[in-house]
């Protein structure tokens, strides 16, 4: 039946998402939404006891790790139009025998997934378990289990407009009205009384 959703996926609500989390991709379509979601339980039901920093910038992401901080964190999941990519900041250094990780930067790579159906694939928390050990002994000392959102679209600062404005033209003349000069600084008047 058209619209409607079929879970493959056995739902445990251990660690539900918080409700900035929803909030943040309520902005995308609902299949982009359900599958970012389903993904970050694959990734809970591997790590249970791994730490979430939620981001909104130009895309949600979802860092996962052992500890606040960002060398910590193993793997990552951004939304986008289309697909989700669950990411691996060590990525280029991961064994890739499946041949899925995307990406040609120095460090990181990515998994893409435009399909929940595609979550069941065995490679993926094969994936997920070689980035935890990467991160060696943060992944011993087990993480706080909290989700905690970094940075927001809404909470970012704004950008602070500025009163002067860089004009082109002739030096000394202000945008409102050409005519009128600039005050002098006390080195020009200087300069010009000596010479």
């Amino acid at each position: 039946m058209p619209g409607t959703q079929v879970d493959i996926f056995p739902v445990t609500v251990d660690r539900p998402p918080i409700p900035e989390l929803l909030g943040f991709l309520a902005a995308y379509d609902p299949s982009i939404a359900d599958l970012a979601l389903a993904l970050r339980q694959v990734v809970l039901e591997e790590a249970p006891d791994a730490s979430e920093s939620i981001y909104q910038v130009y895309t949600v992401a979802i860092w996962f790790g052992f500890s606040d901080k960002m060398k910590d964190m193993f793997c990552y999941i951004t939304t986008h139009e289309r697909h989700v990519n669950l990411g691996f900041p060590r990525g280029a250094t991961l064994p890739d025998p499946n041949r899925v990780l995307q990406g040609n930067g120095k460090a990181m790579r990515h998994i893409k997934f435009a399909a929940a159906r595609d979550l069941g694939r065995p490679f993926v928390r094969r994936y997920i378990h070689a980035a935890m050990e990467q991160v060696g002994e943060a992944a011993a000392q087990h993480g706080t289990g909290r989700s905690v959102v970094k940075s927001a679209r809404d909470t970012a600062p704004k950008r602070r407009l500025t009163k002067t404005r860089v004009t082109r033209g002739r030096p000394g003349k202000t945008p409102s009205n050409p005519a009128k000069k600039r005050p002098r600084t006390p080195r020009e008047r200087s300069h010009r009384s000596s010479g």
